[in-house]
C-alpha cells in the first residue's frame, strides 16, 4: 500500500475578491471519508463547504480559521492511501 500526500486548494470560486476561511470541521489527524466537509469558505455572496475527494488522514492544517485566502492557495494536506 503506497501513502501519498493530497494539497487541499481553494477552489475557484468564480469572481470575487474576498474568500474567508470560516471553519475547519475537522482537526488535523483525524481520519475523514470521501464526501465529508472539511473546510467551510465564505465569500461577500455564499458559504461554500469544501469536501474531501479522498478517505484519509487530515495530516496538516496550513490555514487557520478567520483568515484571508485566495484562489489556489494550500490550506491544508491530505493523505491518502492507495
Amino acid at each position: 500500500m503506497q501513502v501519498r500526500e493530497f494539497l487541499l486548494k481553494t477552489p475557484d470560486l468564480g469572481d470575487t475578491e474576498k474568500i474567508e476561511l470560516i471553519r475547519w470541521s475537522v482537526e488535523a489527524g483525524a481520519f475523514v471519508e470521501e464526501g465529508e466537509e472539511l473546510i467551510e469558505l465564505v465569500t461577500d455572496k455564499a458559504a461554500f463547504p469544501v469536501e474531501s475527494p479522498y478517505k484519509g488522514k487530515l495530516k496538516e492544517i496550513r490555514v487557520k480559521a478567520g483568515s484571508i485566502v485566495k484562489k489556489g492557495e494550500i490550506l491544508g494536506v491530505l493523505e491518502i492511501s492507495e
